[in-house]
């Protein structure tokens, strides 16, 4: 279980996507995750605040996040108005007991959303109480020359004031950034952690960490020497399993990696080796 040394570890309703809201609950709990983060998506059961806390009693495990409907295939979810979108989220999260809702930049095409949006995160955060965690995106490449910069303000929340942020290192894998260092840009600012791989291709692959190249345990363990004090969610996709042994030995091996590089004990190691090296 997550003690006073290190963040607590989630899984994210997504990370067993197509199944259903009510299947990520059920795999966080016989897998052994600590808490589940919602996706709020086309499954009915994740718009459903009474849905979540009947999930949430029976199961036995917190929410620590509510994701809003801001993918590109969720966004008829809650009506077609992105405020609207973020007011229902914050709704779910007081009602089912999260601090955090995370949220995409806008589209570039959603320029009446984008034009306020920091503002407007800024406004919801303080008429609502729940930190609204801007999660970092990417430059959307069209070939490797070319790139398509497709979110407002930007896809990078260290150029922004947001007040929390997220980082998924999936994505920052596509923009070809180092995590840490954008950790350090965000410094307190940074509240929320999907953690995952990535390759580096153009595809948001959302692999099992430690089978990319994003350093994620690296990225843990300077989390931990820094105190970091948020949320730790993995965000995998377990889309190409075949079977249910498959799926359930990447949900293991996930938690695993995070429970192994959160340790204080590892992340204490890698401060004292770093600070020989300098």
């Amino acid at each position: 279980m997550a003690g006073p040394d290190r963040p607590r570890i989630g899984l994210s309703t997504s990370s067993v996507y197509p199944e259903s809201t009510a299947h990520g609950f059920a795999w966080a709990a016989e897998v052994g995750y600590e808490a589940v983060e919602v996706m709020v998506g086309i499954d009915a059961l994740s718009q459903q605040s009474s849905a979540i806390l009947q999930l949430i009693d029976h199961h036995q495990l917190p929410v620590s996040a509510v994701h809003a409907p801001c993918l590109l295939f969720t966004q008829a979810v809650w009506g077609l108005e992105p405020w609207g979108k973020l007011e229902r989220s914050a709704e779910m999260a007081s009602a089912v007991g999260a601090e955090v809702v995370v949220v995409h930049p806008p589209f570039r095409w959603q320029r009446d959303y984008a034009r306020d949006f920091v503002n407007g995160i800024a406004a919801l955060e303080e008429s609502t109480g729940i930190a609204f965690a801007v999660e970092n995106m990417y430059p959307w490449r069209a070939s490797a020359k070319r790139q398509l910069e497709m979110y407002l303000p930007g896809w990078d929340p260290s150029d922004e004031d947001y007040a929390n942020t997220t980082i998924d290192l999936s994505h920052a894998a596509i923009a070809h950034d180092d995590p840490i260092a954008m950790a350090k840009r965000l410094g307190p600012r940074l509240r929320h952690i999907h953690l995952t791989d990535g390759s580096g291709s153009a595809k948001d692959e959302h692999l099992v960490p430690g089978r990319g190249a994003m350093g994620a345990g690296a990225f843990l363990r300077h989390l931990v020497a820094t105190g970091f004090a948020g949320e730790v969610v993995l965000e995998i996709n377990t889309r190409r399993c075949t079977t249910r042994e498959e799926r359930e030995a990447d949900l293991r091996a996930s938690l695993e990696f995070a429970r192994e590089h959160l340790a204080p004990a590892a992340s204490a190691a890698d401060v004292r080796e770093s600070g020989a090296g300098s």
